[in-house]
C-alpha cells in the first residue's frame, strides 16, 4: 500500500498539467499515506512552539535511528507510547490526566507516573531523614481524597533523600479503570510520610508540579500500548511492480521501462519527506525516511544474488520453457522490511511514540 501511495503522490507532482487534477490526486494520496499511520485527519500543529518531554525524546533515540527505522523491535512494549502532562496545574500532590485521545482498541500494557524529585529541605537534629515513603493514590472521591474509601493504594515505597531526580512508579489498574470509564478519572493522590509511617510537616521531600517548574520536569503519565496494528506476511503485490499497479498509468517512457527490465532486481532509494508533504508542524521525529523501493528484473536462470524463493525459481523455469501459457516471470519486491518510529504531536498536543510496521524495504528479492 505505500508503495501505492508514494506513487501516487509523485504522479501528482509529475503528471497532470490541470492545477484541478493535480490537487486532487495530492488530496488522495495523502488521505492513503494518513491511513497507513493509522489516522483519518492530520493533528493540529500545537499552536504555540512547545517541547516535547525529553523523556519521549530520549526514548525515540532508543528506539529509532535518525530516520525512524527500528533499531531493535523488541524494545518497546506494544507499539504505542503516549505521554500526558498533569491538567491540575497546582501546587498540591494532586494529579489529573485527561486521557480522551486514547483509542478504544488500544490495549493498556503498562501505565507509569513520572515525577521529578526536588532537592529536599534542609533538616537538622534528631528529626533528620535519610529516607521518606512515597505512595501513590488512586482517587475515587474527588472531595474525599482522604478518606478510608476516598483512595486505593497503587504503589509505595522509600525514597531517598540525598539526591533530586526523576521517580517513576506503576499505576497501570487505575489507568485501565480510567479508559473503561472515562467518569472514573478523579486523578492521583501522591504522599509523603516518615520511614514508620508518620506524616511529615513540612515534608522534607516535594515533586516538582505543573506551576512554577521548567517544562522539563513536569509530572508525566506514560502510557505503553498497542493498539493491534501488525504487518502482514510480505506479499508479491502491493509493491511497486506488483500486480497492484495494473490499471496504473505510469508516467515513463517505453525506453526507460526496457532499461529497468535489462537492470538486475534491487533496492532503490525513495525519499519521504515530512516536510514536503506539509506534516512537518505535528512531527517532531524524524524529519523523513527513506522507504526505499524493488526494481530490476528477475531473468532466468535466477541466481542466489537475486534471493528468490523456491516458488519464484520453479516459475522461472516454466516461463523460459513456455510449458504453460500465461506464465509470467517472478517479479522483483521487497523480501525484508523493516518498521519505522513517528513521534508527533496529537489533537490534544500530547506526544505520541508510534512503531509502523513494514515500512522500510530492508532487501528485495524475485518472488
Amino acid at each position: 500500500m505505500l508503495g501505492t501511495v508514494l506513487l501516487l503522490l509523485a504522479l501528482a507532482k509529475t503528471a497532470c498539467p490541470n492545477p484541478v487534477s493535480v490537487a486532487s490526486r495530492r488530496a488522495e494520496a495523502l488521505k492513503k499515506l494518513l491511513e497507513v499511520f493509522g489516522m483519518e485527519d492530520p493533528p493540529a500543529p500545537p499552536a504555540h512552539f512547545k517541547q516535547p518531554p525529553q523523556y519521549m525524546v530520549d526514548l525515540f533515540n532508543t528506539v529509532a535511528n535518525a530516520d525512524g527505522v527500528t533499531k531493535n523491535p523488541d524494545i518497546l512494549e506494544g507499539n504505542t507510547v503516549r505521554s500526558f502532562l498533569d491538567k491540575t496545574h497546582g501546587e498540591e500532590m494532586r494529579f489529573l490526566f485527561v486521557l480522551s485521545s486514547v483509542a478504544k482498541n488500544e490495549k493498556i500494557l503498562t501505565a507509569e507516573l513520572h515525577l521529578f524529585r526536588l532537592w529536599p529541605r534542609v533538616t537538622d537534629g534528631p528529626k533528620r531523614h535519610h529516607f521518606c515513603q512515597v505512595s501513590v493514590y488512586q482517587v475515587l472521591e474527588k472531595d474525599k481524597p482522604d478518606t478510608p474509601g476516598g483512595k486505593k493504594l497503587l504503589a509505595a515505597r522509600l525514597v531517598s533523600l540525598q539526591t533530586s531526580g526523576w521517580e517513576v512508579f506503576a499505576i497501570t489498574p487505575a489507568v485501565r479503570d480510567w479508559t473503561e470509564d472515562e467518569s472514573s478519572n478523579q486523578g492521583l493522590l501522591v504522599t509523603v510520610q516518615g520511614p514508620g509511617g508518620s506524616l511529615l510537616d513540612p515534608p522534607p521531600l516535594q515533586f516538582a508540579s505543573g506551576r512554577g517548574h521548567h517544562e522539563s520536569k513536569k509530572p508525566m503519565l506514560v502510557l505503553f500500548t498497542d493498539d493491534g496494528r501488525r504487518g502482514a506476511s510480505l506479499p508479491t503485490a502491493g509493491f511497486p511492480g506488483g500486480s497492484h499497479m495494473a490499471g496504473m498509468t505510469p508516467l515513463v517512457s517505453r525506453s526507460t521501462r526496457s532499461l529497468d527490465r535489462l537492470q538486475p532486481c534491487q533496492r532503490h532509494p525513495l525519499s519521504v519527506d515530512f516536510e514536503e508533504i506539509g506534516w512537518s508542524g505535528w512531527i517532531i521525529s524524524p524529519r523523513g525516511y527513506n522507504a526505499f523501493h524493488c526494481k530490476g528484473s528477475c531473468p532466468f536462470p535466477l541466481g542466489e544474488n537475486m534471493r528468490p524463493t523456491n516458488h519464484a525459481t520453479v516459475q522461472s523455469i516454466i516461463n523460459a520453457l513456455k510449458l504453460s501459457e500465461g506464465v509470467s516471470s517472478p517479479c522483483c519486491v521487497p523480501d525484508k522490511l523493516y518498521s519505522i518510529n513517528l513521534l508527533y504531536f496529537d489533537d490534544d498536543e500530547n506526544v505520541v511514540l508510534k512503531q509502523y510496521d513494514d515500512m522500510v524495504a530492508g532487501s528485495c528479492g524475485c518472488h
